[in-house]
């Protein structure tokens, strides 16, 4: 989905195929999680403006023991929260030696989706949480928090890494739509207070084709049949009522192409509005079919409680 260069900075994000937890709905006034600034982090110099590629330098060997950031331009935009899907440029030095192991535009060409959950390393949620949209920082990330020794990009066990970020966007974190009557016959879906969904089955048989709710409707633009979009989801099987995946687990939603998805799936999100959130009623022969795959018998229908938070 990502040009490899983009992969190599987000070695700890895992996207996977749609196969098979903290809050994110902390106060934006309140958000106080995330890196402190620190004096490792303050000897990072950068100028120059938004939407053009920064001018960075920093003292060798940086070495800091804690992950540290300090603002470079103020962010006038919402505050990115715990869980939350952010759309960054950036680029990533070697500490010890200033050594540039991968640049960015800076013109939203090379723009980086990023997960600020369980999956993404840790340096840069740490780094990236309660910042705002339009905001430009620099992250110094401790050893433990980065991306480990990695003799490709010439890391050693103890290197800081130097991070220079502009936050460009950011999803939502949650389905904000309006609520919806839903027809009867369908599965429930309840939320948790940070919008993390269960799904309840109803009594009867199992449907035979693809069933869609709309349980909120939501404000935003409408998804194309051609898209990218970022979701959250819990994916139910029908038979033996037991999740196969869920994004909500790791505080970490998706980012998927349509055409990546299982037909249903996808047929159910293509001219819903962001902001809405579904559930799905996916037959086998409009989900993954009659083999196996991973924790999905073969032949199996499945329910999906979807939140849709951005297009990409």
């Amino acid at each position: 989905m990502r040009k490899a260069s983009a992969l190599i900075i987000t070695a700890g994000l895992v996207m996977t195929a749609l196969t098979a937890c903290a809050s994110p709905g902390s106060a934006q006034a309140s958000c106080d999680a995330g890196a402190a600034s620190g004096p490792a982090s303050k000897l990072v110099t950068v100028t120059g403006n938004l939407g053009s590629a920064p001018a960075v330098s920093f003292p060798t060997p940086l070495k800091s023991s804690t992950t540290q950031r300090s603002e470079i331009i103020a962010g006038s935009g919402q505050r990115v929260l715990p869980g939350q899907m952010v759309s960054v440029e950036l680029n990533l030095y070697n500490g010890t030696t200033g050594a540039a192991l991968q640049l960015g535009a800076f013109d939203g060409s090379t723009a980086l989706p990023l997960a600020l959950g369980d999956t993404t390393i840790a340096g840069l949620v740490d780094g990236l949480v309660c910042t705002r949209v339009g905001e430009r920082v620099a992250v110094v990330m401790a050893p433990e928090d980065g991306l480990g020794v990695n003799d490709q990009l010439q890391i050693g066990a103890t290197d800081s890494l130097v991070l220079v970020v502009d936050i460009v966007k950011a999803f939502l974190p949650r389905a904000d739509g309006e609520e919806q009557a839903v027809a009867n016959g369908l599965p429930a879906v309840v939320l948790d207070a940070d919008g993390t969904p269960g799904i309840v089955l109803p009594s009867g048989d199992m449907p035979t084709g693809l069933e869609v709710g709309l349980l909120k409707k939501g404000a935003g633009e409408k998804v194309p049949a051609d898209s990218t979009v970022v979701i959250h989801y819990t994916g139910l099987l029908w038979a033996g009522d037991t999740v196969f995946e869920s994004t909500w687990a790791t505080r970490s939603p998706r980012v998927a192409a349509l055409g990546d998805l299982p037909e249903g799936l996808a047929t159910a999100l293509t001219g819903q509005t962001v902001g809405s959130q579904l559930v799905v009623v996916v037959p086998p022969d409009l989900g993954f079919g009659p083999e196996t795959q991973d924790k999905v018998p073969g032949g199996s229908t499945l329910v999906y409680a979807v939140d849709i938070l951005g297009i990409d």
